[in-house]
């Protein structure tokens, strides 16, 4: 037995690991590649900056394992946000042993740019031109032999999709390291500028950098590469006399020829991409435009002047009026299934022993809250997240970002904002996690402080409920389809407010210039269903919906133990505290009591509005209309009861979870009670503001 033992740990030990920087573009499907290497599911977005963190995978390939480390989606090593800066940082200063680099195939000029900076890296590099089979659409042919040529490494050509050309990359990966890489040749003057710093660095360690690439980032002079680089080498080597006296010589010699550092700049893009042109336009050998214009035609109408906000506007109802309508029988199925196992697990626990008083707390209590909370928010879930990420796939939401760009910019915020706020229509804790795909930290806190504008589907059941009763009758035709077109009016109305706090905050505690960002329209794809309803409800459904029944469990027994000891005293105490003011807001005590004990879960407002007014012990059902309309009016509910109780929903603090991840996303106290009060505040605002205006018209009738 040791002897195997000693065998097997001889055998582990002696297994070749190599590791594998995966790079590219953003949306050339990096990501596709990296699953179908690995087997893991990373999801694969179809918007610009999707991948913000690293991510890594293994697989192993003829005794050897190989780690793949997905690094951000860039355009360039010479970053212009914080994604690029960690793609440059990985690729340039990690011990990485080869780089994949993942091109697109319809778009091969603009990919080549970047190829070109990764080849003077001089590391071992192997370059796969992926969507193959959108490029034939396309009428694009690509000659990958005189490619590989061109560039002196090896080139593979795939569909990631359909898992063709995996197999090749892997065996591309395994070659011996590259020997004929093509450089970029600049003219004369920059030449013969690196010659005054080229030859004193190889006095010094610089461990595996290239000393021609590093010649030319230290005439650049980029601030933040300095600090990367000082952190990679451990010391700072501008405080070395011999090179700060080479790069003066340098820029001596340039400056006599007139090229000054902006010059400079522009030059190196320009050899890059001329060159990137030159290859491109040699290896293509058919490219028919038909397949070009019609995306172009799709595209004029979609984010078109005139046609693109009712277009937006379409894909808004249609995404509501899916949910709406798919959720209600699962959500009835899974409310009867949380019914029946709580009375089967209440007799159970009573049978073995346990006291009525914990038995009430933790099943009446913390189970129940925590059915409702799985009951309401998984069927919207389940269908919103899969409808978001076909839009994804599709490639309709870089659109949208296009088309609202130009109102974020106007409220100085970055565009990619609404796409945060599509996020948040799920849940507001993803809104709050996907505002990391914005480069500008002032940008990236207004999208996290504004995302609770956006009305979560935890908050969807009660709003489509109060609308049903007070605006719809229930008996109408088509009452989903007008419950859809109210929500929408809704959702309009919340991103109008967004733009205007956006505005506000950047012109008064969040002050600064607006960013600029490369935002590109990618191809118009046909998405996988399959693996997009598998991806939306293992990342995303799940995901979220665990972090809320973490939260629920436990507030379902802070609020059982306050309707149920003490005969109310403290619950009593709160509505008759909070009365006045709910008065003022158009509500009253119990509505803004329950409001405070939903902070777990938006789900549980209602049926806490009405367990109040019912004086009831125990969480009330808020499927029968009937019944909550009777309950409601007989508390003196009228529509502008409703009216405010909406607007309040909308705009008040961020559910639990959501405040938790806010303070993870931003690691501040300061930001964290701002996000609580600033919509709490406005919400505030806006229903005294109705209640006002009822108020006159009431008095004048």
């Amino acid at each position: 037995m040791l002897k195997k033992f000693l065998f097997q740990s001889v055998v582990r030990v002696s297994v070749e690991k190599i590791k594998i920087a995966l790079a590219g573009n953003p949306n050339v499907g990096k990501s596709t590649v990296f699953n179908a290497l690995t087997g893991l599911k990373q999801h694969t977005g179809n918007w610009t900056g999707k991948t913000v963190g690293v991510f890594s995978g293994e697989y192993k390939h003829n005794n050897k394992i190989y780690e793949i480390v997905d690094v951000p989606g860039t355009y360039s090593l010479i970053p212009h946000s914080a994604e690029e800066s960690v793609a440059r940082d990985f690729l340039c200063f990690s011990e990485s042993n080869k780089i994949l680099i993942v091109c697109d195939a319809t778009s091969l000029e603009r990919n080549l740019y970047f190829v070109y900076q990764i080849l003077e890296l001089n590391k071992n590099t192997v370059v796969c031109v992926n969507l193959l089979d959108e490029a034939k659409k396309k009428g694009i042919d690509i000659d990958l032999q005189l490619l590989s040529y061109e560039l002196g490494v090896t080139v593979v050509g795939t569909t990631a999709r359909e898992e063709e050309g995996i197999y090749e990359i892997k065996n591309a990966l395994e070659e011996k390291s590259n020997k004929n890489t093509k450089r970029i040749k600049y003219q004369n003057e920059i030449e013969q500028s690196l010659e005054y710093i080229y030859p004193v660095l190889f006095k010094l360690d610089l461990k595996e950098l290239d000393k021609r690439w590093l010649s030319l980032r230290l005439l650049d002079g980029d601030e933040d590469f300095f600090s990367a680089l000082k952190s990679y080498l451990g010391y700072d080597l501008r405080e070395n006399e011999f090179i700060n006296n080479a790069i003066k010589k340098s820029w001596k010699f340039l400056n006599e020829n007139g090229i000054d550092k902006e010059e400079f700049s522009e030059l190196i893009a320009e050899n890059l991409y001329n060159e990137a042109t030159k290859v491109s336009d040699r290896v293509t050998l058919s490219k028919e435009k038909t397949n070009i214009r019609k995306d172009l035609k799709i595209d004029k109408f979609i984010t078109g002047k005139y046609t693109s906000y009712l277009v937006l506007g379409i894909i808004l109802f249609l995404v509501f009026y899916i949910t709406i309508v798919g959720a209600n029988i699962p959500s009835s199925l899974l409310m009867e299934f949380f019914t029946n196992s709580e009375r089967v697990l209440y007799e159970f626990f009573g049978n073995i022993g346990v006291s009525q008083f914990f038995n009430d707390m933790f099943i009446k209590g913390g189970y129940r809250v925590l059915g409702w909370v799985v009951s309401v928010m998984l069927p919207p879930m389940a269908i919103f997240f899969p409808l978001f990420t076909i839009l994804e796939d599709l490639g309709v939401l870089p659109r949208i970002t296009y088309v609202l760009d130009s109102k974020f910019q106007k409220a100085k915020t970055s565009g990619k904002q609404a796409l945060t706020i599509c996020m948040g229509f799920g849940c507001n804790c993803v809104g709050v996690t996907g505002a990391r795909i914005i480069d500008s930290k002032r940008e990236r806190l207004i999208a996290i402080l504004t995302n609770s504008f956006t009305p979560c589907n935890g908050r969807f059941p009660a709003i489509i409920k109060l609308i049903s009763i007070f605006f719809i009758s229930l008996s109408s035709t088509g009452s989903e389809f007008l419950s859809a077109l109210f929500l929408s009016g809704i959702i309009v109305f919340s991103i109008a407010v967004t733009l205007f706090v956006s505005n506000l905050l950047s012109k008064t505690i969040l002050k600064g210039e607006k960013s600029h960002y490369i935002l590109e329209l990618p191809s118009y794809r046909k998405p996988q269903i399959t693996k997009v309803i598998t991806r939306s409800l293992l990342n995303r459904t799940i995901f979220v919906l665990g972090r809320a029944a973490v939260v629920a469990f436990p507030a379902g027994i802070i609020i059982w133990l306050l309707l149920n000891c003490g005969n109310k005293i403290i619950l009593e105490s709160i509505i008759s505290f909070l009365s006045p003011v709910g008065a003022f807001l158009g509500l009253d005590g119990e509505i803004l009591t329950s409001f405070i004990l939903g902070i777990p879960a938006n789900e549980i407002v209602l049926p806490i509005v009405l367990m109040t007014y019912s004086d009831n012990k125990e969480l009330i059902s808020i499927e029968s209309a009937e019944i909550i309309s009777r309950i409601l009016i007989e508390n003196n509910w009228s529509i502008k009861t409703a009216i405010c109780f909406i607007m309040f929903s909308v705009f008040h603090f961020p559910c639990a979870t959501t405040l938790i991840t806010i303070f993870k996303e931003t690691k501040s106290i300061k930001w964290l009670l701002i996000s609580f009060l600033l919509p709490t505040a406005l919400g505030a605002i806006i229903c005294a503001f109705l209640n006002q205006i009822f108020n006159f018209f009431e008095y004048i009738v």
